[in-house]
């Protein structure tokens, strides 16, 4: 299965709290944290939701 590597580039002060849940669970709590994630739909979800705060791709 295909996967992208996700970075939290943009601090999450001053986001929405829905935003801050989606970053946390994709395992994004600080500045220059990564993780790798499955492509599949309900991650380009999350992706889509927090894109202004966040680097993607491919892994």
């Amino acid at each position: 299965m295909a996967q992208v590597n996700i970075k939290l580039v943009k601090s999450l002060i001053g986001a929405q709290k829905d935003q801050i849940a989606t970053a946390q669970s994709l395992g994004l709590r600080k500045i220059g944290d990564s993780t790798v994630q499955p492509d599949n739909e309900q991650t380009k979800g999350k992706v889509h939701k927090i894109t202004h705060l966040i680097e993607v791709t491919n892994a």
